[in-house]
């Protein structure tokens, strides 16, 4: 069997190890196999793909993986996701909200929802704007809010 066959059944079973892992290490060693295929294809000998191994994989984890996780794992405040994506929001009330029941549709999405404040009450048809979301249910003031 080639070298280079091996180099690449080697970066598949990081590559595979890596999607169980998901800690960028295995795929980090994935690349470097790539380069000791590299090295193999051009026909150098095997210390020197073992050099390509060890010096792809040693850059790539010094200088890829950190940048990659960073931005994996950081967040900034334009980042939203979850329930937190929704406030700020406006939707359509689709069942008059008080400060007990209600509904709203956002997009194709139907939510229960209260008002912010217990006095307030929207119509059906009216623009609501999503304050918060507690649970299950979207607390929502006026659009103009």
């Amino acid at each position: 069997m080639p070298a280079w066959l091996l180099w690449l059944i080697a970066a598949g079973l990081f590559g595979a190890g890596e999607v169980v892992s998901l800690d960028l290490v295995l795929l980090m060693f994935a690349g470097g196999a790539l380069g000791g295929m590299t090295v193999a294809l051009l026909g150098g000998p095997v210390v020197l793909q073992l050099i390509a191994f060890i010096v792809t994989s040693g850059v790539l984890l010094g200088l890829v993986r950190p940048v990659a996780k960073r931005h994996l794992i950081e967040r900034t405040p334009q980042q939203l996701d979850g329930v937190d994506a929704l406030i700020g929001r406006t939707a359509q009330v689709t069942q008059a909200v008080d400060g007990h029941s209600g509904r709203i549709r956002m997009g194709a999405d139907e939510w229960s929802a209260r008002s912010q404040h217990s006095g307030e009450r929207f119509d059906v048809g009216q623009t609501v704007r999503i304050m918060q979301v507690d649970g299950a249910t979207a607390v929502v003031g006026d659009a103009l809010e």
